[in-house]
């Protein structure tokens, strides 16, 4: 059982961070990759820009993780999160989770996914032909 926590201030390979997982015993992995939208309402999103509590991130991440195995049926939890510039199209976010079957695979994801956006102290600032906004909340 294993959690591995990303903060990538470039680039955000997701392959790279599947190869991570710890599939001993699993017959599946659940992957969820978020990335830039290119549009918000009328607006084209031109970036994102994410800011994020430097210290208290990781720490924040690895105990969702943490709580996912415990929670769920799953052997091992990737979890990675770009700060800075993010471009449309590219990733921002990527989970990866093993698991002995498909449907805690599946719960444990969508459940990162819910806890990261209401715990993780990541803020975000969308900039559109529009111009440019804080995003409320946290993730």
């Amino acid at each position: 059982m294993s959690v591995h926590i990303s903060i990538e201030p470039e680039v955000l390979n997701p392959d790279s961070l599947r190869k991570i997982l710890e599939t001993e015993g699993c017959g599946s992995i659940v992957s969820f990759i978020g990335i830039t939208r290119g549009s918000e309402g009328n607006s084209t999103v031109e970036r994102l820009e994410f800011d994020h509590w430097d210290k208290e991130l990781p720490i924040a991440l690895k105990k969702i993780g943490r709580n996912a195995i415990s929670l769920f049926d799953v052997n091992s939890v990737v979890i990675a999160h770009r700060t800075g510039v993010v471009l449309p199209s590219e990733p921002i976010v990527c989970v990866h989770v093993s698991s002995p079957h498909r449907a805690s695979g599946f719960t444990a994801c969508s459940w990162i996914m819910d806890e990261l956006k209401s715990q993780a102290p990541l803020w975000k600032k969308e900039v559109t032909t529009e111009g440019e906004s804080w995003k409320s909340g946290l993730g």
